[in-house]
């Protein structure tokens, strides 16, 4: 009880004394009214003590009830432990006393204030309620009632409601809403309706109720009911209580009578408020609802939390999300979220919808092994499903636009009926299988898969590029007679004139003829061909046709046709010009014109220096001044050519030729020390014994005669004849290399050594044996040879010696010592494959030793010898552009990698994507890195590692960029499919970490 309410009872008290009584003077009524002053004024503690003090004195029967009263009182207030008791203690002394009822008015309020319900019930239930003053006797029922409710006795809490709510008091909206919250609890919810209502009428509740009441419709299933009475009030009552949850209740409503743009609206104003999170079951109606009203970017903001969860729930979240993200114009998110929703079984018809789905949209996208697994499944899953029609010819498409054709193949061969459909198919994906064999040069499996791609002939162009190709994978394995079949299979067929692959197999008929030494034919075909064919867009392959033409004609003594031939190229600006002036220059020479002849090779000796056919034009030039007995000409220039090229095939023959032209000029000194040069150096050379008969003249015209015995006896040591035992020994030791019996040959070279140590031939055996050291794997001991060789007298086996020491000091990592060697190498090469050798493992050295700059410039120069192999570009753009990153130049490192990814379907441009990427993730720009994947990987499918990596990086970037539900769905899919173990397992590990 409140305090103001004990000081009326006491005032009331007090009024029914007589303070004109005589007895006001005495004592104990004094003490009486200073004790009734203390309370009325609240210092109760004092009132305690001075009415405790009354106790024990006289006083009448009135005062001393009241005494008793108020003393009890204020032990109540100021919560002394016995004021409880003191109250109960006096009603039951005084039970007819009017102020008992009172009594039990305070004691009640008491127990009511500290919620203590249940002695609370047990003070009121003994009120007389009609002798209490009318506001108190009011409070009675409604505080009964709210105890019993507090208690959960919601029958006897209604019963005492009930009666608030009969009555005309100010407590009457609180017994309705109470009564409202008890017939909720109860489920009954009709009767919880009425009441709110009634309590929404007060402004007490009518902040409160309407949340109450908009749940009760909800949970009635009165959704119309809801909406009607809910949306008018919430803009129009400022401070309505979970007013987000009433926006909550509207989204829900709306959506159950399917009017998605309302809804749409509701449930965005319930996530705006940021009170509490929608649940999984709310997230997805959201996502409904905003994917019928067409936001699909908010749509999928709800489906992708909902969905990465694995239940009936998610599955048909990914389902929707899929499509949300198609019309996003988004596949790559669409495959993912396809693939989750098949993935899950919970709804067979998502299932197969989603899979279907999946299938048609990575077959769109072009990642086509993808969509040959997901229709293929579909066919076998659902032989009757929706859309196996479409299905079936979808998968033939998908089947031709893989890149993994083996697949395909088997699964094709696995059918057992082929449509024509399935049959054009085969023919399609068994040649560019073919092809992909060819550029691996596996010239046998390719052979193969052409003629897989023949089974079924249906289109006359592929049966046409087949044969082609057999034909240049038949060159490739020097089977020229096959080559020559499989290329006149196309001549024969009916393809027209200029067909692109009847043109280009005129020039490959053409290389096949010439090798087999059939020049007429070869001219016919190089000269097809190059009437043919459009110069600008097969220049490299035009431009040597032509060689070859010239070179046919002049091998058939077609002098005057060869002339025109070559000097149509070099009018052309053919880039192989240097040829074409020199072989002129031959053919000129041949007619006896040999003013123009000099003129054509002077060509080649002042305009190419790096030619490699320099030295052949400079000896040629000088052979013609020779002829033309310019004898100090021909001097000069078999002097440029022994001095130039000390290693090269041509010396032995230049040291004579300028021996007979200082002869001719008397210059016997100079003559007779050439003689000796060949007869020192090259004692095996055929024209060996020419310079022997020459040195025996030259010395016996200068009186010199006596030196010439010893060089006989040297050279008949060197050259003891065809029967010796020398030569045939030598042959016996070749023969054991070449049939790959290194070491039994090493034996017979070393034995050859022992019993002709003078030979003319021991640089060569020193080679051969330090080459059969080197291919038994003991590349130290193969060193040891190739180094003395390289230090000792020069000859044609000294660059081999160069070549060797560069190729196994940069095998065993030795890069610094292989760069000098493979410089020289590179710089004496005689042929592409040498130079390319020696370029790319240059480069290669130049990047391990971290010499950037170097590394770049060798990778330039591989790329400029072109296809030298079939990967050969390839790997040089690949480690260029690791040198930029490492330079830290990423713009020049990423356009070098864009390139090689666009050009080269190989395994390195599978790693120049993966890089590419990554470079793109490096630097933050996680979309970019995400686009180039999906842009550019569809041709690297076969290559499990770095496509595998491509991948996993592609998981990284949609967790940075908060898109779990993708990154999830890309890592389920690498361990379900990737081949590569290592992938695998690091799928698993982020897998697990999300």
């Amino acid at each position: 009880m409140k305090k103001s309410s004990l000081l009326l009872i006491a005032c009331g008290l007090y009024l029914q004394t007589n303070a004109q009584s005589t007895l006001y003077q005495t004592s104990t009524l004094k003490q009486f009214d200073d004790a009734y002053e203390l309370f009325h004024k609240e210092h109760l503690t004092a009132a305690k003590f001075s009415f405790d003090h009354l106790r024990n004195r006289v006083l009448s029967e009135n005062r001393e009830a009241a005494s008793e009263y108020f003393h009890a009182v204020s032990a109540l207030q100021i919560e002394n432990p016995d004021g409880p008791s003191r109250l109960i203690e006096f009603t039951e002394t005084n039970p007819d006393h009017p102020k008992a009822n009172e009594a039990l008015w305070v004691l009640g309020n008491f127990h009511f204030e500290k919620r203590d319900y249940r002695a609370a019930i047990a003070s009121f239930q003994k009120v007389n309620e009609i002798a209490l003053r009318d506001e108190d006797g009011e409070q009675v029922p409604f505080k009964l009632g709210y105890a019993f409710f507090q208690l959960n006795d919601y029958r006897n809490a209604q019963t005492y409601f009930d009666r608030v709510k009969r009555s005309r008091t100010n407590m009457v909206p609180d017994a309705y809403y109470y009564s409202g919250y008890i017939a909720m609890e109860q489920g009954n919810f009709d009767k919880a309706i009425a009441d709110f209502k009634e309590a929404d009428k007060s402004r007490t509740y009518s902040d409160k109720v309407p949340y109450m009441l908009s749940a009760m419709y909800y949970r009635q299933g009165y959704y119309n009911e809801l909406i009607q009475y809910a949306e008018p009030i919430i803009n129009s009552r400022n401070n309505l209580d979970r007013k987000e949850e009433i926006y909550l209740l509207m989204a829900e409503s709306y959506f159950e009578r399917r009017d998605f743009p309302n809804a749409a609206r509701y449930y965005d104003a319930f996530v705006a408020a940021k009170r509490r999170p929608l649940s999984r079951d709310q997230k997805y109606k959201a996502g409904v609802a905003q994917f019928e009203t067409k936001n699909y970017q908010q749509a999928t903001n709800y489906f992708k939390e909902v969905a990465l969860e694995n239940d009936k729930l998610g599955q048909v979240s990914s389902y929707y999300l899929g499509h949300s993200y198609l019309k996003l114009n988004n596949p790559q998110f669409a495959v993912n979220s396809f693939s989750a929703a098949y993935k899950s079984n919970h709804d067979s018809r998502i299932t197969e919808e989603a899979l279907y789905n999946y299938a048609k949209v990575s077959l769109e996208r072009g990642v086509f092994q993808d969509a040959i697994m997901a229709l293929d499944s579909y066919l076998e899953s659902y032989p009757s499903g929706t859309h196996v029609q479409e299905v079936g010819e979808m998968l033939s498409d998908a089947l031709v636009n893989t890149n993994n054709y083996l697949k395909a193949i088997e699964h094709i061969e696995r059918l057992p009926r082929k449509s024509d459909r399935i049959k054009a198919a085969y023919q399609k994906v068994s040649f560019y299988q073919g092809i992909t064999y060819f550029n691996d040069s596996k010239f046998r499996q390719a052979i193969s898969y052409f003629d897989k791609s023949q089974t079924y002939p249906l289109d006359r162009d592929i049966v046409n590029q087949s044969n082609f190709w057999k034909g240049e994978a038949y060159s490739g394995l020097e089977d020229l007679p096959a080559a020559i079949r499989a290329y006149e299979a196309v001549i024969n067929s009916n393809a027209r004139g200029r067909e692109p692959i009847l043109v280009s197999t005129h020039y490959g008929l053409g290389y096949a003829y010439f090798n087999n030494e059939n020049y007429s034919r070869a001219e016919e075909q190089f000269k097809q061909f190059t009437e043919k064919v459009n110069p600008n867009v097969e220049r490299e392959n035009y431009e040597d046709a032509m060689m070859r033409l010239g070179d046919t004609q002049y091998v058939q003594k077609k002098f005057g046709q060869a002339e025109a031939t070559f000097n149509r190229a070099i009018n052309e600006g053919n880039r192989n010009s240097d040829y074409a002036y020199f072989r002129n220059g031959v053919v000129l020479n041949f007619q006896n014109r040999n003013s123009d002849a000099i003129r054509s090779l002077s060509q080649v000796t002042e305009n190419f220096p790096n030619s490699r056919y320099l030295e052949d034009a400079i000896f040629q030039k000088a052979q013609i001044n020779m002829e033309e007995t310019r004898y100090s000409e021909a001097v000069d220039g078999f002097t440029r050519l022994i001095n130039s090229r000390p290693n090269s095939p041509f010396v032995p023959f230049a040291l004579e030729g300028r021996a007979v032209a200082n002869y001719s000029l008397k210059r016997y000194d100079q003559t007779i020390n050439d003689y000796k040069r060949i007869l020192d150096n090259f004692p095996h050379s055929s024209n060996a014994n020419a310079a022997l008969v020459g040195l025996q003249e030259t010395l016996s015209l200068q009186g010199r005669s006596g030196e010439f015995s010893s060089y006989l006896a040297n050279y008949r040591n060197a050259n003891p004849g065809n029967e010796s035992l020398q030569g045939v020994e030598f042959e016996s030791a070749k023969n054991l290399f070449f049939n790959q019996a290194y070491k039994e040959s090493i034996k017979a070279f070393q034995d050859y050594l022992r019993n002709y140590p003078q030979s003319g031939q021991q640089q060569e055996a020193n080679y051969f044996i330090g080459d059969a050291y080197y291919r038994m794997g003991d590349k130290n001991k193969a060193l040891e040879y190739f180094y003395n060789l390289q230090k000792g007298q020069e000859s044609s086996q000294t660059m081999r010696a160069t070549i060797k020491i560069g190729e196994i000091e940069y095998e065993a990592e030795n890069y610094k010592k292989a760069i000098p060697y493979l410089r020289t190498s590179s710089k004496n090469a005689r042929n592409k494959i040498e130079e390319f050798e020696a370029n790319r493992r240059l480069m290669q050295s130049y990047y391990q030793l971290e010499k950037y700059d170097s590394a770049i410039h060798f990778s330039d120069k591989v790329i400029e010898l072109g296809n030298v192999t079939a990967d050969a570009e390839s790997q040089a753009m690949l480690l260029k552009a690791k040198a930029y990153k490492k330079q830290k130049k990423d713009s020049q490192a990423e356009e070098v990698l864009t390139n090689l990814v666009k050009a080269s379907p190989s395994e390195q441009g599978a790693e120049a994507l993966y890089l590419l990427a990554k470079s793109h993730h490096d630097s933050g720009r996680f979309n970019k890195s995400n686009e180039t994947i999906f842009d550019l990987s569809g041709p690297y499918g076969a290559y499990d590692y770095w496509y595998g990596r491509s991948f996993l990086l592609l998981a990284e970037n949609y967790i940075q960029l908060g898109e779990t539900f993708q990154a999830k769905a890309t890592l389920e899919s690498i361990v379900e499919r990737s081949n590569n173990e290592k992938v695998k397992e690091e799928a698993k590990k982020k897998l697990e970490s999300i």
